[in-house]
């Protein structure tokens, strides 16, 4: 589960009492708590600044609610679920560690490569299909060339693929069915 990072809007919406569970049907909201004066029951809303909104009960069966601002650590990483995200050498192990058990792709690319030019629209689509994934790219110039050749990049464009921290699958070329198969098998695993 990732770290979470709570806001709340109003601040005077939720008070301190003893803690109450929340029953859901997303794991991060059935793990939720927070602190109220009354019976909550949250609702996880899908988006990379995902909100609970807490509605709760009170005095004469009105209801009042809040909002509750939650940042992922992947998206204090820096990285967006849904799009492609540019890393460089200092940014990239931090956001694959803030990933968790998510799968992450790394397209390792070059401005003057053809092929890569190619085949990012395609890398930027499954971007958008695939919101368990993670992706990446990285720019092989000289200023990323440490990272470059600590993952042991040899042609471009490179596909690595990572999991729990860890290159598991690689695709190079612009095979854009190669990758899809490679990120098939890898989040399936």
């Amino acid at each position: 589960m990732s770290l979470l990072q709570f806001s709340v809007s109003p601040p005077s919406t939720i008070l301190s009492s003893p803690s109450l569970s929340c029953t859901a049907v997303h794991p991060i909201a059935a793990s939720s708590r927070v602190s109220s004066t009354s019976k909550s029951c949250f609702l996880l809303e899908p988006s990379s600044l995902k909100i609970i909104k807490a509605i709760s009960n009170v005095r004469n069966n009105k209801r009042s609610g809040a909002v509750l601002k939650v940042r992922s650590s992947l998206d204090t990483a820096g990285a967006t679920v849904g799009q492609v995200t540019e890393v460089t050498k200092d940014t990239f192990w931090p956001i694959v560690n803030a990933a968790g058990d998510k799968t992450v792709v790394l397209d390792m690319y070059t401005q003057w490569c053809g092929p890569c030019k190619v085949i990012a629209p395609k890398y930027q689509e499954l971007s958008k299909k695939y919101l368990d994934v993670v992706f990446l790219k990285l720019d092989c110039n000289q200023e990323n060339k440490p990272l470059a050749k600590e993952l042991g990049i040899r042609v471009v464009p490179t596909f690595k693929i990572l999991k729990h921290k860890k290159v598991v699958k690689e695709v190079t070329g612009a095979k854009f069915d190669d990758l899809v198969l490679a990120i098939d098998t890898v989040r399936s695993s």
